[in-house]
Order: C-alpha cells, then sequence, then structure tokens
C-alpha cells in the first residue's frame, strides 16, 4: 500500500467512525445512567431525515444541522417516558421507536421528494486545521473533513472531561450504578436518566444529520443501516469507557472502509464479506469475545423511588 492509498484509507477510516463516535458517546452516558437506549438508530435516521429536509427547505445546511437535532429530541423524550417514567422494556422500546422511525422517515421523503428522488440538498463545508492541512498527501486526504467532525470531537472530549471531572458526571455514574444511593443523598434519579436520554438523541441526531447533510448531501431510505445499533456495540466494546468506545469505533470505521478500498487495491474478497465485517465485530463485541465487560449494575433496571 503506498502512501497515497494509505491516506485514502485513513481518511475514510475517520470519516466512516465520525457518526459512530457521536452517536456512542451519547448513548454511553445514557448507559452509565442506566438506561439501554436502544432506539439510537431511529434517532440518528430522524435526525438524518429532517437535517436533509431542513438543509433543502431554507437553503442553509447549519439551519438543518439545527432542524435535525431538534427533530430527534421528541423521539428521545418518547423513549424516555416509556423506558423511565412507564418502566417499560427497555430493548422492546427502543427497538419499536427504530421501526416507527424507518417507516416514519420512508414516507415522508417520498413525499416531499418522491419515491426515487435522490435530490442533493446543501451541505457542510469541508476544513481542516491550519498547519495539519499543509501535510504532504495526508493534510488533504485525512484531516479536510466536514467540519461537523472537528465539532462532533470537541463535544466527545467535553462528555469524557465531564463524566470523569465533574459533580454531575459523578451523579451519572451513581444512577446507573447505585440509584437508590443517589436518591438517598438528594440527587433526582429520574432527572439524571431523563437528561442522559435526551443527550444521547442530541449526540445520535448530530451523527444523523452528519451522514446527509456532512458527507453524501443527500436523504435516502434507511440510510443509516445498522449505524445505531454499531454505536451501541462499540460502548459494549470499550467497556463502557470512552477511550476505548473511541478506538471501537475507528475499528469499524476501518472495517467498513475496507469494503472500498481493497478493491481499489486489486485485493479480490468477497463483497458480503466485506460488508458483513463491521457487524460481525460488533457480534464479537456483544458476545463477550474480545474482553470481560463490566456493565453499570443498574443497566436497564428501572428506579421505582
Amino acid at each position: 500500500m503506498n502512501l497515497e492509498l494509505a491516506a485514502v484509507f485513513a481518511g475514510s477510516t475517520v470519516r466512516l467512525a465520525a457518526p459512530l463516535l457521536m452517536a456512542s458517546t451519547g448513548e454511553l452516558v445514557s448507559e452509565r445512567a442506566g438506561v439501554l437506549n436502544m432506539s439510537v438508530e431511529g434517532m440518528m435516521l430522524t435526525g438524518a431525515f429532517a437535517g436533509a429536509v431542513g438543509a433543502s427547505a431554507t437553503g442553509s445546511p447549519v439551519l438543518g444541522l439545527l432542524i435535525g437535532v431538534l427533530a430527534a429530541l421528541p423521539v428521545a423524550l418518547l423513549q424516555a417516558v416509556l423506558s423511565i417514567t412507564l418502566r417499560a422494556n427497555q430493548i422492546v422500546t427502543g427497538i419499536g421507536i427504530n421501526i416507527l422511525a424507518l417507516g416514519a422517515t420512508t414516507l415522508a421523503y417520498r413525499e416531499i421528494f418522491g419515491s426515487r428522488s435522490r435530490a442533493t440538498v446543501p451541505g457542510l463545508d469541508t476544513w481542516a486545521p491550519p498547519l495539519l492541512r499543509d501535510i504532504p498527501v495526508l493534510g488533504e486526504q485525512l484531516f479536510r473533513q466536514a467540519w461537523l467532525l472537528y465539532a462532533g470531537l470537541v463535544l466527545v472530549a467535553l462528555i469524557a472531561w465531564g463524566m470523569r471531572r465533574t459533580a454531575l458526571g459523578l451523579a451519572l455514574h451513581a444512577a446507573g450504578a447505585a440509584p437508590r444511593a443517589a436518591d438517598k443523598s438528594g440527587l433526582s434519579v429520574t432527572a439524571l436518566r431523563y437528561g442522559a436520554v435526551l443527550l444521547a438523541g442530541a449526540m445520535s441526531a448530530l451523527a444523523g444529520c452528519f451522514l446527509s447533510i456532512g458527507d453524501i448531501h443527500t436523504f435516502t431510505e434507511g440510510m443509516t443501516n445498522g449505524a445505531g445499533y454499531l454505536a451501541i456495540a462499540a460502548v459494549i466494546f470499550g467497556n463502557w469507557r470512552v477511550g476505548r468506545t473511541v478506538c471501537a469505533c475507528l475499528l469499524f470505521g476501518a472495517a467498513t472502509a475496507l469494503q472500498f478500498q481493497l478493491p481499489a487495491m486489486g485485493v479480490q474478497v468477497p463483497g458480503a464479506l466485506l460488508i458483513m465485517l463491521p457487524y460481525l465485530l460488533a457480534l464479537l463485541a456483544v458476545a463477550g469475545l474480545v474482553g470481560r465487560q463490566t456493565a453499570p449494575a443498574a443497566l436497564t433496571q428501572p428506579f421505582v423511588r
């Protein structure tokens, strides 16, 4: 592999890992607070669709991004009400929301754009950090990305710092590890869990918007294509730690990038094998074959005061 191909592969890996990283960081906070938010896929799809429609209607991808995030919050609120207030099964409700989002966005897309349309929408500008953009070969291929990628990295860093260094972060950890002790100390477990699920919704929406208006500048039916489930698997793969989750997202991104890289290098590998590779890695993570995972003690357990 020459330097140029390596740079293209690295750039593709980062670009494909970016939406997984945003969504998985929000999901990590939700799970740390005790809520398994299986509706990440649906929230990503809602954000992608609303962001594309908003950008198309206003002509501004930034307004589209804002609309995408706002549109996903009611979906996150629905998940929170069902799983926290009504104490419904978190897995079942999450999958139900995913199916609802897929059907609703498909119907709305066909009504707005037509059943066979692939309308191009205004997309977010690309940007490369000073100095890094001047690196030969790597500067353009690796570092020139949609600016939302860099904004997402900043958000991930802030969330990681907040979870480890602030009282709110400690409270979220307590809500998922020992909710009764947190309640007796005066914390509102319900409020903490609601906030965590809404944060997961906002981060998932950003991930969806990255796909539609940050990457390909259009919307297609079911365009998340299981990315939400990969984000959940990345949290498990990363053992509920931000640093390891970032590495898991990069691994999944690299596995997806191989679908395009190996054929370009003349390596003959069955296409179906390359398509299933990220999901195979996710399956190994969920099965515990990549190391022992220690989930928050109260994950998926409803809290009754």
